[in-house]
């Protein structure tokens, strides 16, 4: 079974100008993510228009799609929507460093559509953006409960500073 975002580009090679849209919803399986903030079972919104120049073509449009991530703080699942803006040349002779080779008379999107997904995941995300997150001693839900922790925080690496700060005086 050949992948629905390979597509016949024959006609917008010998015409430049030429245009073509592509609106899929795709199964995220089919780019082997790999990656455990990106279910199999979850679905990839790919919306793309395709132009034709005389040495390529330029692809634009929007990839949208929904990870599962932890929040940064807290650890609580967060469902966050990744989207990616698409603005790629495809060239038969790639002169552009950042160009993708276009080989023969089809287009294979899935690598470009693969890569933007994964760059445009959220490094960080937050559950909510006040989350106060864990405490660093007992590792308490400062969400759920205050910290009942009562020993000083104590940060080993301004341990020398402090010792030093004792001998000078505040």
């Amino acid at each position: 079974m050949t992948s629905p975002l390979i597509v016949n580009i024959a006609e917008l090679l010998r015409r430049p100008g030429t245009e073509r849209d592509i609106a899929l919803i795709v199964s995220a399986s089919l780019f082997g993510f790999n990656d455990v903030r990106i279910a199999n079972e979850s679905n990839i919104d790919v919306q793309l228009h395709l132009e034709s120049l005389t040495d390529g073509i330029v692809v634009r449009g929007q990839i949208a799609g929904h990870c599962q991530l932890a929040c940064r703080r807290c650890l609580r699942p967060v469902v966050d929507g990744a989207l990616a803006a698409v603005d790629e040349l495809f060239q038969l002779v790639p002169g552009n460093p950042d160009a993708y080779p276009l080989v023969g008379e089809q287009l294979d999107l899935v690598p470009m559509v693969r890569e933007l997904v994964l760059l445009n995941l959220p490094e960080a995300p937050l559950c909510r953006a006040d989350c106060p997150g864990l405490c660093p001693q007992c590792g308490a839900d400062l969400q759920l409960n205050p910290c009942a922790c009562l020993a000083p925080r104590i940060d080993e690496r301004w341990a020398k500073l402090d010792e030093l700060r004792q001998q000078l005086g505040e």
